[in-house]
């Protein structure tokens, strides 16, 4: 679908990282002192699976004589459970909550041995075995963790890739923005997203839509569009799971990559901490301007940090007991206040915006021990981002701020249509029960809601239009504008809403352990938006008038029509606005069954299949999409060469399946209207930039309905075709792991992807009119698409079944080919390998150094077009028709060939600590985006310059270079001081330290739709953030 206003400016109608404290005895050391917890650090980014569980909880298993118990007890929370060793000695404890245990042998009750010190991690088990001697061990399978040991073994349960993080990292690594995206960014496989998407993620080749978050064990990815999630308090993480590929049949609903969270919990001490940052101006380089080709300042610079931007913090938490061994509570809060000035681009309606932000996020959690066999745990969180803006004239000639225009205010609401920062409130209820030795089961229930919020008001009450000027004389005298704030405004009343429930069952029998359940979400938003002002003045040079030409040729007019003395001038304007606004649910559906095969002691096989159903509704709750019997197979193996873990070689084979995005329904399936006139014009307001002596009466001036959308309510039964296949992608994962000497570990794994089938819609009418004309049918036909919305959900490439509706209540279907739709076959491929060298905590330091090879490549990102960072998921302005898929083929918008990570600490006393994240990467592809010349065809539909032509040639995808390489240098040093008994910690953060402000995506609309090179054209659209520092101060305490 042609991508809303906004998206260009030319006509578009569219690790696991682990403290340790161990010794060499292969027994689990007590603690010593803070430093040996400080500094035991295993930053480790590696692979992991092992014995199923639920997503917010750990395992415990292992071996010893059989017929003996294991008594394993969390002295903090005083929760604990016996189990018997079977015939065959093994045990396992599934499904225990996140925290420290010692894990004890006892004959007679009595005891003989013991483990402690050991951790469980999400979604991993962590071994303790007793009849291995003489290192009788303790081993985290899911996160290569060894507590009883110098260096960790190798994870030989280990079929697929991920990262797990925890408190004591976040708080000692320097994080940018800390926020659950930026955590995301240490494991291998992610790339930022767009700059226009917010704080987004890429994972594998696939779009910022295709990812899933969880928060103790339930969702909290944006019910709207699935970019981004709502937050949490940083100091409520306890860890955080990234799965990266080749996750169990637990996960689904993405292509992309599974973000796990699960927050603190309260112990038998009370205790807590606060905390201040701060990230002064004074501090911070000034944000990179921005310059057209031709060295004219286009923009002052606006970024993360920079002029007259202040961000203060303050963050505490305190947990602990109502009821020693039963009953806790912890609650954690972030309050966070910033202030900063944006400039907007240089023309005679140039504004500067004060803004103030503030943003509260809280949680509190209650978990109660009702027995050893039943627990129950309450968590509700909050995020909740609000921002005040000024905005007033400003003058770039003398440099000075003018009169005051008007005011924003906006509250969990970024400014686009994918609204990356959806925040809200969000409740969780779980309940674990212990039923006997071989069977758990969990049950979830949560639910959580948003407000978003859009205010613009001007000095007269009514803002002013926004005003887009495209013309070549706009680098030197741009067309005036009073407008200020967002081009468009959000519909009042918008909000969303997730509410779901999940049932699972684990239970262990023989060499196997099986796990089943199922899930149930529902999701809701009401959604929608108008242009500022009601419309958009968008202004062109009429060049060889083309542009004109084609317009007639839309409007069903002779092209003769155009007269060049029309257009006296040379220019031309377009009216144009898109607004929508409806209200919408999702029913997403799951069971999945999974099997943990211990074939021997060497060889383990994961053999699991996932079942999904989707179902999209329209405003009047009528389906318009509806999906049933999606299966997902999962395969995976791990080979323990040696016997010993020192070697181990896996794989991992799967199919994901992704559903459609709420938002489908209020852009596809909802209401919208979005008309487009063109005029020529005799001048222009001075205060306003409203043309004035148009044409009105002239041929082209009558309104052409972009996609058909006139307002009228689609029928559910023409949004989508008849026979729609739900978007899935296949994945490959095979990899290798070595244990070296001198606590050195080495490792490599290559992953592949390939997108199987895509959703998106096509907007061609082209094809069902020669169907009609073919069969005798053409009034029934001209009469259904009249009543459609002119766009079509449907599988690029393939054949399909369209419905139309001559007559309220009659129904026309329509089959076509492939080859009669025209469309090629949707290609999205990735590949990956990837290197690590991991040093484990020894001689003061800690060091983690990792390379990434990868190619993201084909015709189609996904569900996102990054390219115009267009914000219609699913529904957006490629496959629209086949002339815009043309010179398609090509390196995506994410692809980022070379990514080195480098994770460090190190501790010479416990007094000090420096570490660092760096992270260096190549550039992405750089495309160019124009008008498909008269000789070519021209502009079949009336899209203007949307095609991957310029100058008059094919443009093939990522044809016209790469943007330079980023350098992202992060450092950190902490002062932890005895005299204070260590219990204040003071920091300073230094992000990008060289400072280098590299460009990270260009404006790619090089074109107007008549052919003529635009100012924009390979403008600057992002930059990588300017340097900054953060300064901290934390105290530590206990009650």
């Amino acid at each position: 679908m042609t991508s809303v206003l906004g998206a260009e400016q030319h006509h578009q109608p569219r690790l696991t990282m682990n403290f340790n404290n161990a010794n060499r005895s292969g027994r689990i050391a007590p603690q010593r002192s803070r430093l040996a917890l400080a500094v035991g650090l295993c930053l480790t980014l590696a692979s992991g699976i092992t014995l199923a569980q639920s997503n917010a909880t750990g395992t415990i298993f292992g071996q010893a004589e059989p017929g003996e118990t294991i008594h394993i007890e969390n002295s903090q929370t005083g929760f604990k459970r016996d189990l018997t060793t079977d015939s065959a000695g093994r045990y396992r404890a599934p499904s225990l909550p996140i925290g420290v245990y010692t894990v004890s042998l006892l004959k007679d009750g009595k005891q003989v041995d013991s483990r402690t010190g050991v951790q469980t991690s999400i979604s991993s088990g962590t071994e303790v075995s007793f009849n291995i001697s003489p290192a009788a061990n303790a081993t985290n399978l899911g996160a290569v963790q060894v507590v009883g040991n110098a260096l960790p073994a190798i994870d030989v349960s280990s079929v697929d890739s991920r990262a797990v993080i925890n408190a004591d990292q976040l708080a000692k690594l320097p994080i940018a923005r800390q926020s659950i995206s930026s955590i995301a960014l240490l494991a291998p496989g992610t790339t930022p997203a767009a700059r226009g998407y917010g704080n987004a993620l890429s994972f594998g080749g696939s779009s910022a839509s295709e990812n899933a978050y969880y928060v103790n064990g339930f969702s909290i990815t944006n019910p709207l569009t699935g970019v981004s999630s709502r937050q949490l308090p940083y100091d409520a993480i306890d860890q955080t799971q990234v799965l990266i590929g080749g996750y169990g049949a637990e996960y689904g609903r993405s292509t992309g990559g599974v973000i796990n969270v699960v927050t603190k919990s309260g112990t038998n001490t009370w205790k807590g901490d606060l905390q201040v940052l701060w990230a002064p101006e004074q501090l911070a380089q000034t944000p990179r301007s921005v310059y057209l080709r031709n060295g004219t300042l286009y923009q002052r610079g606006n970024g993360f940090a920079g002029d007259d931007r202040n961000e203060l913090q303050y963050s505490g938490s305190i947990g602990g007991p109502l009821i020693k061994d039963k009953l806790f509570f912890f609650a954690a809060a972030d309050w966070i206040r910033s202030t900063d000035t944006a400039w907007t681009p240089k023309t005679a309606g140039s504004t500067i915006q004060n803004d103030t932000n503030k943003t509260t996020r809280y949680l509190y959690k209650f978990n109660w021990n009702i027995t050893d066999n039943h627990i129950l745990e309450f968590t509700a969180t909050g995020d909740n981002e609000q921002t005040d803006s000024q905005i007033y004239q400003y003058n770039y000639n003398t440099m000075q701020t003018m009169g005051y225009l008007g005011h924003q205010y906006t509250k969990n609401y970024n400014g686009t249509q994918t609204n990356a920062t959806p925040g809200g409130n969000v409740y969780i209820g779980r309940y674990t029960g212990y039923i006997t030795d071989d069977l758990t089961i969990n049950a979830m229930y949560g639910k959580s809601n948003s407000d978003h919020v859009q205010t613009i008001t001007g000095l007269g009450g009514t803002p002013c239009p926004s005003i887009v000027d495209n013309r070549a004389i706009a680098a030197t005298n741009p067309a005036p504008s009073c407008q200020f704030g967002n081009t468009t405004t959000l519909m009042p009343g918008s909000k969303d809403s997730t509410s779901g429930w999940s049932f699972n069952i684990d239970y262990r029998i023989a060499s196997h352990s099986i796990k089943l359940g199922m899930d149930n979400y529902s999701l809701r938003a009401t959604w929608g938006s108008a242009p500022v002002a009601g419309t958009q003045y968008r202004y062109f040079d009429v060049g060889d008038g083309s542009a004109i030409v084609n317009r007639l040729i839309n409007l069903g007019l002779n092209p003769n029509l155009y007269n060049p003395a029309d257009f006296a001038n040379g220019y031309y304007v377009e009216s144009t606005g898109l607004s929508t606004g409806t209200s919408a649910r999702t029913a997403q559906r799951s069971q999945y069954i999974e099997d943990t095969w211990q074939i021997t002691d060497r060889w383990i096989a994961i053999i699991g299949l996932r079942n999904e159903q989707f179902t999209n509704y329209n405003g009047v709750g009528q389906a318009y999409a509806k999906e049933r019997n999606q299966l997902d197979p999962r395969l995976g193996f791990s080979w323990d060469v040696y016997g010993d873990s020192s070697l181990k070689v896996y794989g991992n084979a799967g199919r994901y399946h992704l559903g459609l995005p709420t938002s489908v329904a209020v852009r596809g399936a909802g209401p919208s209207t979005f008309p487009s006139n063109y005029y020529s014009f005799t001048g222009i307001d001075p205060t306003t930039g409203v043309p004035t002596g148009i044409s009105t009466g002239a041929p082209y001036s009558q309104t052409f309905y972009n996609n058909g959308a006139n307002g009228t309510p689609p029928d559910a039964k023409t949004v989508s075709v008849q026979n729609l296949k739900t978007y899935y992608q296949d994945e490959f994962i095979l990899g290798a792991d070595k244990q070296l000497a001198n606590n050195w570990t080495v490792g490599v794994k290559t992953m592949y992807r390939v997108l199987r089938n895509l959703i998106d819609d096509t907007c061609d009418s082209r094809p069902l009119q020669a169907w009609g004309d073919a069969n005798g049918l053409h009034d029934q036909v001209a009469a259904g698409l009249a009543a459609s919305t002119g766009c079509w959900l449907y599988n690029p490439g393939n054949g399909a079944t369209f419905t139309l509706s001559p007559a309220p209540g009659q129904y026309l279907s329509v089959p076509l080919t492939a080859r009669e739709i025209g469309e090629p076959k949707a290609k999205r491929q990735y590949y990956m390998i990837d290197f690590y060298a991991e040093h484990q905590f020894s001689d003061k330091w800690y060091g983690k150094f990792e390379y990434t090879f990868s190619r993201s490549y084909g015709n189609s990102e996904g569900q996102l077009d990054s390219d115009i960072v267009q914000a219609d998921v699913s529904t957006t302005e490629s496959w629209d028709a086949p002339e815009l898929m043309e010179n398609t083929n090509g390196p995506l918008a994410n692809d980022q060939t070379h990514q080195l990570r480098i994770l460090g600490v190190y501790q010479p006393t416990e007094e000090w600590r420096f570490s660092t994240v760096t992270r260096i990467t190549s550039g992405t592809p750089i495309s160019c985006i124009g008008a498909r010349p008269l000789s070519a065809g021209g502009d079949p539909v009336g899209y203007g310059a949307a095609y991957f032509w310029c100058n008059g040639k094919p443009a093939p995808r990522g044809s016209y270079g790469r943007n330079p390489w980023t350098y992202n240098i992060n450092l950190s040093a902490a002062w932890i001081p005895a005299f204070l008994d260590h219990k204040f910690t003071f920091t300073a953060d230094i992000f990008n330290l060289l400072g280098h402000q590299t460009v990270t995506q260009l404006f790619q609309s090089c074109e107007n739709a008549s052919g003529t090179t635009v100012i924009n054209c390979f403008r600057p659209r992002s930059f990588q953030d300017p340097r900054y520092v953060r300064l901290g101060a934390r105290y530590d305490f206990s009650l």
